[in-house]
This record gives structure tokens, C-alpha cells and sequence, in this order.
């Protein structure tokens, strides 16, 4: 059965939406000239978006969006909506590899996720900018002097929640309820595929994250990944109880086989030997594992599968579970 992808049908009507709302604008002839900070934005009919740090006015069709995370450029980019400007995941590539490069031909790179260059936002008159509170609360009044600046709380488990606030950020929850359905009926055809509910629970997932300069990540039930293999109605491991926070159960090379389950999906941020893949998947107690021993063991994109958090993501995400879970 070929992957099937929601993406196609969202975005052509996205795009049809977004020309309209092009040719409305350039009938009323707007103003982006901006003033004062540089932004964009210069009054005219705006919106009240309510977040964790307080209700934010924005325009009604925001035009020159900057974002500062991954999330949000998933979001963005599935909304139909290119950004201005984007800061750069720490990884080679720069943006994550599984987004389209034509969709991505354009962006200004804004600087490091973590530290942004806040000139060089500026410099782009944005008349909106998204990010989250975990990751840029202590810059939030100097990115509100620049433009109106909507922060989720978090970011990974609340992905879906965050990305309704994107939608209304952007003025898109006509097209996010497109993407939402279409997800959700993605999903529908991965547990069928599967054999149903019932066997799709009774085969127990874990996923692995090699991350270097720190420990083995065997991740729990609440992070971005999980609430996917949750939504497919997968079975977890028991060992995924005792993640802390949720979040994941960290181990050393020594403890992997705590890692085992009827599948196992594993990923790498860093190089490989200073992660300690090459060391852990080399040895007797991943060897052993009946995972590995009966071939259901799956290396995955870490720009895919852990730092995307979108629907763009976790469509390609539901194909790859989809064609490995079915082999």
C-alpha cells in the first residue's frame, strides 16, 4: 500500500486562499512600510490572539512572518504561509531536511534557534513573529518592540495545541481544520493497515534517541513522537512509565536491553560515536535483543522524526510507521 499524503489537496486550497487574500490586499492598497522598531505592522484591522503572555493584537492577514523555532516553521509552511524569516536548527543542513526545499527557497536565516539574531529580524519589517515562551520568554518584550510577537507556553507534547494558536496567529483555522482531518484519517488508514486497534495495541513501541553529550533516550508518553504512536493506538512498554516528567527514561550503553520491545525505532542528533550509537548497537545487549533479533528494528531521521513537531512531520512520520510496521 503506497503512503498516502494529506499535504497535496491542504496546500493547493491553502494556496488558492492565500492568492484571494493577496489580491484583496493589493485592492485596498495596504501600508508596509512600517515605523518606529522597523515592523511591518502599522495599525489597520488587527485581531486579539490570546496567549501565555497576554492577549496580543495582530493583523488580520499577516503578511511578513518570522519564526523562531521549528514547530512554527512546520506550522507556517503547512498553513501555506512563507515566512520572511526562520532561525536554523542546530544540525548540518541548517532548516530540517524533511521540508521541501522549494518551500524553503527564500527564508531569511535569522540566526541559531536558541539565539536569534534580533537585528537581523528586525530588518525584515515582520508584521508577525512565532515562537514559544520555553524558548524565547526572556527575549519577549524586545521581540514585541519589533512586532507582534505570539508565544506558545511549550513546545514537542502540546504540538497540536500550539498549532491551533499558529492557525489563528496567521488568520488560517479554515485550512488548519483541512490539515487536522486529513491527519486524523491518515491515521485511520495506518490502524487499519495495521490489523485494527486491538493489534495495533498489542504491538509495543519504543523509540530511541542517541543524543551526544548526554545519555540514552528511551522516550516516554509525553513528547512529540508519542502522541503520534498514541494516535495510531500503539502499545508502549512499561519501561515508558518511568520517564521523568513523561519525557524519557535515560539509560547508558550498559542498560540498552531496557530499551527492547516488539519494534524499535532509533534515531541520532550529533555524530554517531560521540552519541554512542556506533558503541551501543554494536554490542551483545543490543545484539540480543529480540527487536534486533527479529528485525524490527528501524533507524529514523532525528529532523523527522523528534525535531519537526508539526503536521508536515508527522504525516511523513505516519508513512514511515505505516511501511515499517507492515514489512
Amino acid at each position: 500500500m503506497t503512503q498516502r499524503s494529506f499535504l497535496p489537496r491542504a496546500l493547493a486550497a491553502v494556496s488558492l486562499t492565500t492568492v484571494a487574500a493577496l489580491t484583496l490586499a493589493a485592492c485596498g492598497g495596504s501600508d508596509d512600510s512600517g515605523s518606529g522598531s522597523g515592523s511591518a505592522f502599522s495599525g489597520g484591522s488587527t485581531r486579539t490572539v490570546e496567549t501565555p503572555m497576554g492577549d496580543v493584537q495582530v493583523k488580520e492577514a499577516p503578511e511578513r512572518v518570522v519564526v523562531l523555532d521549528t514547530a512554527e516553521l512546520d506550522s507556517a509552511l503547512t498553513l501555506g504561509v512563507k515566512p520572511v524569516g526562520a532561525t536554523h536548527a542546530d544540525v548540518t543542513s541548517g532548516f530540517l531536511n524533511y521540508l521541501p526545499k522549494d518551500q524553503l527557497s527564500g527564508i531569511k536565516d535569522v540566526g541559531q534557534m536558541m539565539t536569534p539574531n534580533l537585528e537581523a529580524v528586525a530588518a525584515l519589517k515582520p508584521d508577525l513573529i512565532l515562537t514559544s515562551k520555553i524558548r524565547h520568554g526572556d527575549k519577549y518584550d524586545e521581540l514585541s518592540k519589533i512586532a507582534p510577537t505570539v508565544m506558545t507556553e511549550n513546545t514537542g507534547y502540546p504540538w497540536k495545541e500550539n498549532f491551533q494558536l499558529h492557525a489563528e496567529a496567521l488568520g488560517k483555522q479554515t485550512e488548519a481544520k483541512m490539515v487536522t482531518d486529513d491527519y486524523a484519517n491518515h491515521v485511520a488508514d495506518v490502524t487499519k493497515a495495521l490489523g485494527g486497534k486491538d493489534k495495533a495495541a498489542a504491538t509495543e513501541v519504543n523509540m530511541v534517541r542517541f543524543v551526544e553529550g548526554a545519555d540514552i533516550r528511551i522516550y516516554g508518553k509525553k513528547n512529540y513522537i508519542a502522541t503520534i504512536l498514541a494516535d495510531v493506538g500503539l502499545g508502549r512498554p512499561a519501561i515508558t512509565d518511568q520517564a521523568k516528567d513523561g519525557f524519557s527514561y535515560d539509560v547508558s550503553p550498559e542498560k540498552i536491553d531496557l530499551a527492547d520491545a516488539d519494534v524499535v525505532f532509533h534515531s541520532t542528533y550529533g555524530d554517531p560515536k560521540k552519541s554512542k550509537e556506533t558503541e551501543t548497537t554494536g554490542s551483545g545487549l543490543w545484539k540480543n535483543m529480540d527487536a534486533v533479533k527479529n528485525g524490527k528494528v528501524f533507524a529514523v531521521d532525528d529532523q523527522l522524526w523528534i525535531q519537526g513537531i508539526g503536521y508536515t512531520a508527522a504525516d511523513k512520520i505516519l508513512g514511515e510507521l505505516h511501511q515499517s510496521l507492515t514489512k
